[in-house]
């Protein structure tokens, strides 16, 4: 069983986890990213629409900003673990258990393990992903020319999505579980003055139905709509399964944190989207990630009288 020790332990390699990998190399901290999937961006990864609003940066998608970012942290001395599942958080002891049977031991762990998107945790939804079920309006927006497309959620994404998707659709279909929608009134203005698109609410879908593909979904236990593409925007959830009853979490399951990005769990950092649900943002998960790696930093040194 092979065991590592390192001063920092990052989990997550998404916007937040970089900038703190990044911290920690400026610093001297020796440090390792942790990643799930095959590569580092995390969120970024699935960000299709042009980012504007990251000061300093401009990039076309997600991806055009996630290699800025890895170009600048492959220039460092950090040792980064893609492929790397986390199966077990021991917070307390800061040790860290991954699927092929690593062991890592750090001095602090930085939490960066971000969101998911919500299911409907309905048979077939993962059967249908890519046969009928869409990751993007607007990546896949050819994908649906002249067809039927259903739309679940009721925030900006969920009317967005709609929107973006009307152009091609022969017709949309929005499916909102209230009667009232959480987007932005300019989001629902033109949402309902839109003449292809089709608004059910206080409405629930309670089947998926196909065979090799998404043919129809079942609406509140009777009404079948036939349709082309599902897009799925139920909001998000933090991926904090592995901590509960180790640091305090929130109603929602988010990290709970101080000023310093620090949990209830001495030396156990959050930052992110994990730590952040009022105001998820880039900017914001870079921030977090600069600020707990130069507090991890100020409380290695000597103490100065």
């Amino acid at each position: 069983m092979k065991k590592e020790s390192f001063e920092v332990i990052i989990i997550g390699g998404g916007a937040a986890g970089l900038s703190a990998a990044l911290w920690c190399d400026e610093l001297g901290l020796s440090a390792v990213i942790l990643e799930t999937e095959n590569e580092l961006g995390g969120q970024l990864l699935w960000t299709y629409n042009a980012i504007k609003n990251h000061l300093g940066i401009e990039a076309e998608n997600g991806r055009e900003l996630q290699k800025i970012f890895q170009r600048q942290i492959e220039s460092r001395k950090l040792i980064i673990k893609t492929n790397s599942r986390v199966v077990k958080i021991d917070a307390e002891n800061k040790q860290i258990y991954l699927a092929n049977g690593e062991i890592l031991l750090g001095r602090v762990l930085v939490l960066a393990t971000g969101i998911r998107r919500r299911r409907l945790n309905l048979d077939g939804e993962e059967k249908f992903k890519g046969h009928g079920i869409l990751e993007s309006g607007k990546r896949d927006a050819p994908k649906v020319i002249g067809q039927k497309v259903c739309i679940v959620g009721g925030g900006d994404a969920a009317l967005e999505n709609a929107l973006i998707l009307s152009e091609p659709a022969a017709k949309v279909t929005l499916i909102h579980r209230r009667k009232v929608f959480r987007a932005r009134s300019e989001f629902v203005e033109k949402v309902t003055q839109n003449q292809k698109i089709e608004i059910l609410r206080d409405s629930q879908v309670t089947k998926l139905v196909g065979g090799e593909r998404l043919e129809a979904i079942e609406v509140n236990g009777e009404k079948q709509i036939p349709t082309d593409a599902l897009v799925l925007r139920l909001g998000v959830e933090p991926n904090t399964e592995l901590l509960e009853g180790q640091i305090t979490l929130d109603r929602s399951g988010y990290c709970q944190i101080d000023a310093a990005h620090e949990t209830s769990q001495k030396n156990v950092f959050a930052i992110g989207d994990v730590a952040n649900p009022l105001a998820p943002t880039i900017s914001g998960a870079v921030g977090m990630g600069a600020t707990a790696a130069k507090i991890i930093y100020e409380r290695s040194r000597p103490h100065r009288s």
